[in-house]
């Protein structure tokens, strides 16, 4: 679709009441915010994660990047497009990202927002990053809510994660995350690459024009 999926278009060819539909399920599985949550459909996962990336450098234009080494490539190709500063964190064994070299990464550039990759399935370990510990690590180097931006490139498991038993929760509810990227072609199965970009409705109020 051309535009924004929830404003009305007066090109007749469309598929918004789909579209909105896809993003109003996605919404829902995630626990966004009834009054306050924004998406559309991607071409794949690094458009989900490009978007991403370009809301919380509209949040924090001076703020770092902080991901691990095994994130995907459309995370440090963001990082190339918006000309921002990032952080390649070491990873644990099992391929998450290392918590202690994060806390010590944080304090050395205290001062400066942090903007957090969060991965919810690395391309070749399936690794998932603790989002309670990741938040847990930013308190204690010293960052308040409003000094960071969370991004979840979802990707692989965020579509997964809300149906499996015990899993950590990816949502909305703590306040805690800003967007969240996950690709159709992957766990969907779709035949065709796309995904979903969903977000907060105050950040995308930081970047849209009237068209």
């Amino acid at each position: 679709n051309l535009g924004d999926p929830f404003v009305p278009s007066n090109y007749g060819v469309h598929s918004r009441q789909f579209e909105v539909a896809v993003v109003d399920f996605f919404a829902k599985l995630w626990k966004a915010p009834e009054d306050d949550y924004w998406g559309y459909v991607t071409t794949c996962g690094t458009e989900g994660n490009l978007h991403g990336m370009l809301l919380a450098r509209e949040t924090f234009p001076d703020g770092v990047i902080y991901t691990s080494k095994e994130t995907h490539y459309s995370i440090f190709k963001a990082a190339n497009y918006y000309r921002m500063d990032i952080e390649v964190i070491p990873t644990l064994p099992v391929g998450e990202i290392d918590y202690d070299v994060l806390e010590k990464a944080l304090v050395a550039n205290k001062g400066r927002p942090a903007i957090m990759n969060v991965n919810i399935g690395t391309t070749v370990k399936g690794a998932v990053d603790n989002l309670d510990r990741i938040l847990g690590t930013l308190k204690t180097a010293g960052y308040p809510r409003e000094q960071y931006h969370v991004h979840c490139d979802g990707a692989l498991f965020a579509m997964m994660m809300p149906f499996v038993e015990d899993a950590p929760e990816l949502s909305f509810t703590s306040g805690h995350v800003d967007s969240i990227a996950v690709s159709g072609h992957k766990m969907l199965g779709c035949p065709m690459p796309c995904g979903v970009a969903l977000t907060r409705r105050t950040h995308v109020e930081k970047v849209e024009q009237r068209i």
